[in-house]
């Protein structure tokens, strides 16, 4: 038997367990990873805790949706999570989206690509897997995007995209417009599907949107992230059960639709 993220998000609306339990054994491993890579050192479960609580905007304020839509969603809602309860520093050194819109204005948009996950602080290894690339030429790209942000900004350091990738992500999510097309566009791409006219009409909005080109790389990021991270074991599921006070399902017949 299939039990899609469709009737998990159905069922956690609802309140019942067998939602909650589905979302803890295949998405609270997307949690810990997403939580580990955007703040290291900070411990996963008080976010899980908070997405858990039966008026978690994660599942009162939206529709059901695909998988992979629902966690670019989740992997929004981890981040402001995370980020609620501790205070933001500012860098010392800031960048916005407008310096970077005229220093990588050259750019092709794979180049502006590896740029952008940068500032999600993929390094060359990761960011190479994910575009399917080397990490040789993800470097190559980033000295090139660095020498070209360096003559455009104020000031600037080696860490100066991933210091300001939290406040580069929600200025370039701010730009949405009519025009950004849907997540589906993106995962046929992603996919394979989209036809070459489809692809460039695609290309050219993206390059010059950075909330596309930001969402762009997140469905890319989430898409890597699924292929990686493997279901809770029954212990740890049972574990947070109980925290939660989730009653446990009687027998597991589920998986991944």
């Amino acid at each position: 038997m299939i039990y899609t993220c469709y009737e998990m998000m159905q069922d956690c609306r609802a309140g019942k367990p067998e939602g909650w339990t589905y979302f803890l054994k295949q998405y609270v491993p997307l949690i810990r990873r997403f939580v580990a890579h955007y703040f290291p050192g900070r411990a996963a479960d008080p976010v899980i805790t908070e997405l858990c609580k039966p008026a978690s905007g994660l599942f009162q304020s939206r529709e059901p949706a695909p998988e992979r839509a629902f966690v670019a969603d989740l992997r929004q809602y981890v981040l402001n999570a995370a980020q609620a309860d501790q205070s933001s520093l500012q860098p010392e050194t800031t960048i916005d989206t407008d310096t970077l819109t005229v220093a990588l204005e050259p750019l092709t948009l794979t180049e502006k690509l590896v740029i952008w996950f940068e500032t999600m602080r993929y390094a060359d290894d990761d960011t190479g897997r994910i575009l399917r690339m080397s990490p040789a030429t993800a470097r190559k790209i980033r000295d090139r995007g660095a020498d070209l942000i360096r003559g455009h900004a104020d000031s600037w350091s080696h860490t100066l995209l991933a210091d300001n990738g939290l406040s580069l992500g929600h200025a370039a999510a701010a730009t949405a417009s009519d025009a950004c097309p849907a997540s589906k566009v993106f995962l046929d791409v992603i996919d394979g599907r989209a036809t070459w006219q489809g692809r460039e009409h695609m290309s050219r909005h993206v390059s010059g949107c950075w909330h596309c080109l930001d969402h762009y790389c997140r469905l890319l990021e989430v898409v890597d992230s699924l292929r990686a991270v493997q279901p809770l074991d029954e212990a740890e599921v049972g574990s947070y059960q109980h925290v939660l006070g989730i009653q446990p399902r009687q027998r597991s017949l589920w998986r991944r639709g």
